[in-house]
């Protein structure tokens, strides 16, 4: 497809009515489903499927061969490693239509997930959270949150820059990249003016 506002491989279907921002580019073997929005400056592997009325914000990177299906949101800067694995009904029968109730997955601000980590529908992955590779994850993460595993467990903390945190007594820890400063309270993690 020729636009001058983004680019997509010739061997990319993309569908009726479907958004795509400047400067975003689909690569080999990818189709596009109808009413998809897919904000600026995307960047979308090889193999992908993204299906009807999905919505990626702005800076959002998928990998190779990842299916996104109808229900899904990802915000601004969300990293999508390969195989990573979505799913929009918890109970799916071959011989059942359940169109009508598909579950919404959001994935927030900057949240990255490892690959061929699995995704069960209905859930929120919270901004700046770390999926690892291969986890599967059941229930709603907290923002900044590092999870691993199956079922995936939480085990620590990250900065934006995707660094583990160290809590001091006092509930502070520092990046050690970015050097942003970081405060754990009641079971929260946020990042604080230093």
């Amino acid at each position: 497809m020729n636009n001058p506002d983004f680019y997509s491989h010739p061997t990319t279907i993309i569908d009726a009515n479907c958004e795509i921002g400047k400067g975003t580019k689909i690569w080999h073997f990818c189709h596009i489903m109808p009413n998809c929005k897919i904000g600026e400056n995307c960047n979308i592997g090889q193999n992908c499927v993204i299906s009807p009325n999905v919505l990626l914000g702005k800076n959002v990177k998928i990998q190779n061969n990842v299916s996104l299906y109808t229900g899904l949101e990802c915000e601004d800067d969300v990293f999508l490693g390969p195989s990573v694995v979505f799913t929009n009904i918890l109970n799916p029968r071959s011989a059942i239509v359940r169109r009508d109730n598909y579950l919404k997955t959001q994935i927030r601000k900057g949240a990255s997930l490892g690959a061929n980590s699995t995704i069960l529908c209905g859930i929120e992955i919270g901004e700046y959270a770390l999926i690892g590779a291969g986890a599967v994850v059941t229930k709603d993460v907290k923002p900044y949150a590092l999870v691993i595993g199956n079922p995936a467990r939480q085990t620590g903390w990250v900065s934006e820059y995707g660094h583990k945190l160290h809590f001091d007594s006092e509930g502070k820890a520092i990046c050690p990249e970015e050097k942003s400063h970081y405060l754990l309270n009641s079971g929260f993690c946020k990042k604080i003016q230093s």
